[in-house]
């Protein structure tokens, strides 16, 4: 009898913290499947902000089951430069990021996204609409961890889908973007993690660029830190081997772009 009874308690106490795990899934758990490094919600994952992360969800050619190319750094990356943003400025951030897929009328919602690897998406012709529109609108975006010409120009090829016309440029030293929170006068290439085994660039991206492409009044509507891979300098913020100063730059860039973003 006791022996029963201890096995119905062990079972109840399954059932119990099953349910508990159960209620308790992370916010975009149905999307962990394509993230790279995903990590849980913090207590305060659903407390409202002025500022919600965004992160660009997209399709592409070399997306696999197990992952996909927007996932890359996802989600550890943006959740530890969130908590920078908490603490080197005075913008109410979001705890967690809002993942917004380029086919959602969402993306109206977000004025702010962030992208990786979109050298690699492909964009149907009613998701560069959608993406055209929210530009028109007042959105946002930057990509990152785009490396070598090959991959700038398909990334472009997007663009101009979604902005027919639309050209890049390297923005120029004295432009806004690069004094608004921090003054980043001088600028290097903030490598991603392969440069802890020596490596400073990734797939023959030699040369950093701070590139962009405006709309016809002259605002930046797409920004790209093109040859290098801020979101491995967040992601690797934690980690003992990873250049602290490249980091610490990162997250500079990344307030900046963000206000920029909220003040033009």
């Amino acid at each position: 009898m006791p022996l029963r009874r201890t096995f119905a308690l062990l079972c109840l106490g399954l059932l119990f913290s099953g349910g508990i795990h159960l209620f308790a899934r992370n916010r975009w758990w149905q999307y962990e499947r394509e993230m790279q490094d995903p990590i849980d919600d913090p207590p305060d994952a659903l407390t409202p902000a002025e500022f919600a992360f965004g992160r660009l969800r997209y399709r592409s050619p070399r997306d696999g089951f197990r992952r996909a190319r927007w996932g890359t750094d996802a989600n550890k990356g943006e959740r530890l430069f969130i908590i920078a943003i908490r603490r080197l400025s005075r913008i109410n951030a979001q705890s967690i990021e809002e993942i917004v897929d380029v086919g959602s009328d969402d993306l109206y919602n977000w004025p702010f996204m962030y992208a990786v690897a979109a050298g690699d998406w492909s964009l149907s012709p009613t998701e560069a609409e959608r993406l055209g529109k929210f530009f028109e609108r007042g959105g946002f975006l930057v990509v990152d961890d785009v490396h070598n010409e090959n991959e700038w120009g398909n990334f472009m090829a997007g663009i101009q889908q979604a902005m027919p016309g639309a050209s890049d440029e390297e923005i120029p030293d004295n432009d806004p973007i690069f004094h608004l929170t921090y003054d980043i006068s001088d600028r290097v290439q903030i490598s991603g993690y392969n440069v802890v085994y020596g490596s400073p660039y990734e797939r023959g991206g030699f040369q950093p660029h701070w590139r962009a492409v405006r709309d016809k009044q002259g605002r930046i509507v797409a920004a790209g830190w093109h040859n290098q891979d801020l979101g491995d300098a967040w992601e690797y913020a934690d980690a003992p081997e990873y250049p602290e100063d490249l980091s610490n730059r990162a997250f500079r860039f990344g307030v900046n772009y963000i206000t920029y973003a909220m003040t033009h």
